[in-house]
């Protein structure tokens, strides 16, 4: 085969439109393309709307005072508060609550993505693979995006859902979470860990994967697969271990 019949066989170039179906139904030929051509404002642009889109559904629909309420009947330190401290506290937190949440949508996104993009590239440089920062970013923005299909799902299930029964700490029944009784009926450390086990995070973990192997082809989809999930399982167990001292 001639060097230009190669060429001639070779996929075309993925639009940047074009790479939102790909990345669904044919990730290896999606994130080829994002490996050689390294971008990420459009799904962190699409992340954050979404997000955006909960946040405001969120604040008018149920309003914080309901989730930190909750929060604060399974918060020890807040049943340690006389019934005055404890109003004080939550009314602040209400306060503060949908602003944080926008400003999370906007710049979290983008973060996480760029974290993400960080410990993937020091987890394949340990492997001897030589990607660059820009190419690890960009594999990583574009493997969140399971997480539009998460913020849809959600915000649908907040309009079928009576608002009361409406969980924020958990709203998709995704995880191994959903077989538990929320704190203080479970232990916040075996919840928080299970809840890490979804549905649409071990689909961004395999998402990353077939971008790692496909971008740096001498780690293997299933060597790739280790080097995702092992940081992440060790994020999981300090951020459960942290959820249930704070309990």
């Amino acid at each position: 085969m001639t060097p230009e019949t190669a060429s001639d066989n070779a996929p075309a170039p993925l639009s940047e439109v074009g790479r939102i179906p790909a990345v669904f139904i044919d990730p290896k030929r999606a994130f080829a393309d994002i490996a050689a051509r390294p971008t990420w404002i459009l799904p962190a642009a699409l992340l954050a709307v979404a997000a955006l889109a909960f946040t405001y559904i969120y604040s008018t629909r149920i309003g914080w005072d309901h989730y930190f309420r909750q929060i604060a009947e399974t918060n020890a330190k807040m049943q340690q508060m006389d019934a005055q401290q404890r109003e004080q506290a939550i009314q602040m937190q209400v306060k503060f609550g949908p602003i944080g949440g926008y400003v999370f949508s906007i710049i979290g996104i983008p973060l996480v993505a760029l974290i993400i993009g960080g410990v993937i590239l020091l987890m394949t440089k340990m492997a001897g693979a030589s990607l660059k920062f820009k190419q690890t970013f960009a594999i990583s923005a574009w493997a969140m995006l399971p997480g539009l299909i998460s913020s849809i799902l959600a915000i649908v299930v907040m309009f079928l859902k009576n608002p009361d029964d409406f969980n924020l700490q958990n709203p998709l029944a995704f995880n191994l979470a959903a077989f538990l009784e929320p704190p203080p009926n479970t232990g916040k450390f075996i919840y928080t860990l299970a809840k890490s086990f979804d549905l649409f995070t071990i689909w961004m973990i395999l998402l990353l994967a077939v971008g790692i192997s496909v971008a740096a082809r001498k780690i293997s989809f299933t060597k790739a697969v280790i080097l995702v999930a092992a940081p992440w399982l060790i994020w999981v167990l300090i951020s459960s271990g942290l959820a249930g001292m704070m309990g």
